[in-house]
C-alpha cells in the first residue's frame, strides 16, 4: 500500500534511451508506463519531470552560448514529455504536459492551479522545460515543482542503485550510502543532484530517494515504503 499521496518522479533522459544510448527506447518507455500505472492505481497523485540528455546536453556545446544550449535542452525535455504522455494515454491514463516555456500548440503552459486541478481529476502531470530558465538543471526544476505542488517526496530514478562516494562504474570499491543528510551531499560534493536542487529540497523539507529505475518495480516499491536506494533528508 502506498505511503505517499503526491509524488514527483524525476527521470533522466538517458533512462528513456535504454540500451540504445540515444533517442527513446520503446521497451523502456513501456516499462516506465507500467510502473506509473500501478502507482496511480493506488490513488497516488503523480507529477513527472524528464531530462533531455538522450537528445541533447548543454555541456556538449563547447562553442555555443550557454543560454542557447540550455534552451535546446529544454526543448529536448518537451520531446520526451510528449512521448511519455502518448505512451501513458495509450494505456488509458489521462495525462497533461505543462511547459515552463510557452509552446501552446503542443502543451499547456505551466500554471500551478491548473496542475493541482489535474491531480484532483486523477491525471498525471508531466512538467517540461525545467524551470524555464537557463543555468538551471532539470534537477532544480524537479525540486521547484515538488515544492510548489507540495509533493511529499522527490523520487530520483537513476541508472545506478543509489548514491555512492565515487562512480561505481569506474571504481569497483565505491561505497554506497543508504542514508544522507542534505548537507552531507553538499559538503561531500556528491553528484546526486546539483547543489541548487538539494538546497531547495532542504529549505522545503522534501525528502529525496535515489534508486535504480531498472530494478524490478522500483518506483512502485519506493512509493510503497520499501527502503531501496539512498534517502536524503
Amino acid at each position: 500500500m502506498a505511503i505517499y499521496k503526491r509524488v514527483i518522479i524525476k527521470l533522466s533522459g538517458e533512462a528513456l534511451a535504454g540500451e540504445k544510448g540515444f533517442g527513446i527506447d520503446e521497451s523502456m518507455l513501456e516499462y516506465i508506463v507500467e510502473q506509473i500505472k500501478k502507482v496511480r492505481e493506488e490513488n497516488v497523485e503523480v507529477g513527472i519531470i524528464i531530462g533531455g540528455g538522450n537528445f541533447w546536453r548543454g555541456r556538449q556545446a563547447l562553442n555555443m552560448e550557454k543560454s542557447a544550449a540550455d534552451h535546446m535542452g529544454m526543448l529536448a525535455t518537451v520531446m520526451n514529455s510528449i512521448a511519455l504522455q502518448d505512451a501513458l494515454e495509450a494505456h488509458g491514463i489521462p495525462t497533461r504536459v505543462q511547459t515552463a516555456l510557452t509552446i501552446t500548440r503542443v502543451a499547456e503552459p505551466y500554471i500551478l492551479r491548473k496542475a493541482l486541478h489535474h491531480f484532483e481529476k486523477g491525471r498525471i502531470v508531466i512538467f517540461a522545460c525545467g524551470t524555464g530558465n537557463p543555468f538551471f538543471s532539470t534537477d532544480t526544476g524537479a525540486a521547484l515543482r515538488a515544492a510548489e505542488i507540495n509533493a511529499e517526496v522527490l523520487l530520483l530514478a537513476k541508472n545506478v542503485d543509489g548514491i555512492y562516494d565515487s562512480d561505481p562504474k569506474t571504481n569497483p570499491n565505491a561505497k554506497k550510502f543508504d542514508e544522507l543528510s542534505y548537507l552531507d551531499v553538499i559538503q561531500k560534493g556528491l553528484h546526486a543532484m546539483d547543489t541548487t536542487a538539494i538546497s531547495l529540497c532542504m529549505e522545503n523539507k522534501i525528502p529525496i530517494i535515489a534508486f535504480a529505475l531498472k530494478e524490478k518495480d522500483s518506483i512502485v516499491r519506493v512509493v510503497n515504503g520499501e527502503r531501496i536506494g539512498t534517502i536524503i533528508h
